[in-house]
């Protein structure tokens, strides 16, 4: 049997002097509560704490970090349970092609956190393989049928103070607000306001969608006016839900306002079914300075995560859908496309506007001076390809020369696979450990100011940009 057995150093640093720095630093801050304000776990997961079913459901199909490195060492995602009703997966031949695949994710992010939430979390003590993997599934399964290990214990057991949620503006928030009403519930779990799906009238499901956010707000979406007023009211309820930031995905982050009357002839021009792809982009940039013109009007948060193509494969998306590994990023920037939005809003008191990106050449080029001369502006964590020791590594070096420590993020986990939350954010916090020992241990800070930093980092940054 070889042993499942996560090193207490792992991420520290290799010199002995800086690797004590480190530790010091690490264990402060380890045990300290999470906040998560941007992942994609599904409320009612909480709401009605049934037991997971099984590891793969758990480990496998909901997470596309694992399922799209299973698919490019050529695993179809259907034998991952992707795309396949809950009845019809066989958990246990799924898990079986995790542990026959283990070793292609070695030296990943994935396999780091994998390993931290078999061991640390259900304590497993054998390495998955495919020898070992029926009996790391039964124990696995032993373990998912304790009280311990159902949904709420977990939440409390990692000590999640705040998770944060992605959701249509059209949702009716129905878990979320039991959840804030159950007395046996003491967590937070805030909904975020992601309206993307309202931002291109030349995509096959936009008039839909605008009419089940007409059901939802009671106001007529059939004019660009109705529109942004039913925006703007779906944007009060979520606040009233717990709500504190809306979350954007893009292409490009283009921000230049139209004319009221421009934008309604291409809205209703587009619900007749003429629209152009150039009035498509104009549509969608418009909307992207509108959201930020909402923002500041009623205090939402605003992330944007800009420069992804979104569903490369058709094949993939027209069998799996959305979300299931085949977004990629693309070539993109900040500066100029956001100078008609950073021209209007970019010193509005308490505008906050967080930006995240795929390209970490942004992070120095862009990210960090932008977050160095504007109030509003924050560099978002390293997030997706780039959630990575040793990205974090790049971009604290990147972020903190122009804008210090105090114009980023906190830590972001974006996760839809809930038990990969601890071992996400303990990765970070080894990470910047490691970083903030480096520059203790060359005489940049004093070792009083990277414990201050360290502790800034996992609460009062998160805390203060998210607005919790």
């Amino acid at each position: 049997m070889t042993a499942l057995s996560p090193h207490p150093d792992r991420l520290l640093p290799s010199d002995s002097a800086a690797r004590e720095v480190a530790r010091r630093l690490y264990d402060d801050v380890r045990a300290a509560p999470i906040l998560s304000p941007h992942g994609h776990v599904d409320a009612r997961v909480l709401l009605d704490d049934e037991p997971f079913p099984d590891p793969a459901a758990l480990f496998i199909t909901p997470d596309h970090y694992v399922t799209r490195l299973l698919h490019a060492h050529g695993v179809p995602l259907d034998r991952l349970g992707v795309g396949v009703p809950p009845e019809e997966r066989d958990g246990r031949a799924i898990w079986r092609l995790l542990c026959e695949h283990w070793d292609a994710f070695l030296g990943t992010p994935v396999r780091f956190w994998l390993e931290s939430e078999l061991a640390e979390v259900f304590g497993i003590g054998e390495q998955p393989s495919a020898e070992s993997a029926d009996r790391v599934y039964d124990e696995l399964q032993a373990r998912l049928a304790e009280p311990a290990f159902r949904p709420r214990a977990l939440f409390e057991r990692f000590n999640i103070e705040v998770l944060a949620t992605t959701d249509d503006p059209a949702d009716d928030l129905a878990a979320h607000l039991a959840l804030r009403e159950d007395p046996g519930f003491s967590g937070r779990v805030l909904p975020t306001f992601r309206a993307d799906r309202y931002m291109s009238p030349d995509a096959p499901g936009w008039a839909p969608a605008l009419a089940a956010l007409a059901e939802a707000s009671g106001i007529d979406t059939g004019t660009y006016a109705g529109l942004l007023d039913a925006l703007r009211s779906r944007r009060a309820f979520f606040t009233a839900a717990g709500g504190t930031a809306t979350d954007t995905g893009v292409l490009s982050a283009e921000t230049t306002p139209l004319s009221d009357t421009e934008a309604e002839r291409i809205h209703l021009g587009a619900l007749s079914g003429e629209v152009t792809p150039a009035e498509a982009s104009a549509y969608r940039s418009n909307l992207l300075y509108r959201f930020a013109e909402l923002s500041v009007d009623d205090g939402l948060v605003m992330q944007l995560h800009a420069g992804v193509h979104r569903n490369t494969h058709r094949p993939t998306f027209d069998r799996f859908g959305p979300d299931t590994g085949h977004d990629l990023p693309a070539v993109g920037g900040y500066t100029l496309p956001l100078a008609p939005l950073l021209r209007d809003f970019g010193t509005a008191p308490g505008f906050h506007l967080v930006l995240f990106t795929v390209d970490e050449s942004l992070f120095s080029r862009e990210i960090a001076p932008l977050a160095g001369f504007y109030p509003s502006v924050y560099a978002g964590a390293p997030w997706w390809f780039l959630d990575s020791p040793a990205a974090i590594a790049r971009y604290r070096g990147s972020i903190t020369d122009a804008a210090g420590f105090g114009k980023t993020s906190g830590f972001i986990d974006d996760t839809r696979a809930f038990c990969s939350i601890p071992a996400r954010h303990d990765m970070s916090r080894r990470a910047d450990a490691a970083f903030l020992a480096s520059l203790v241990t060359t005489h940049q800070l004093s070792e009083d100011d990277a414990l201050a930093v360290a502790r800034r980092l996992v609460d009062g940054q998160p805390r203060g940009v998210f607005k919790l």
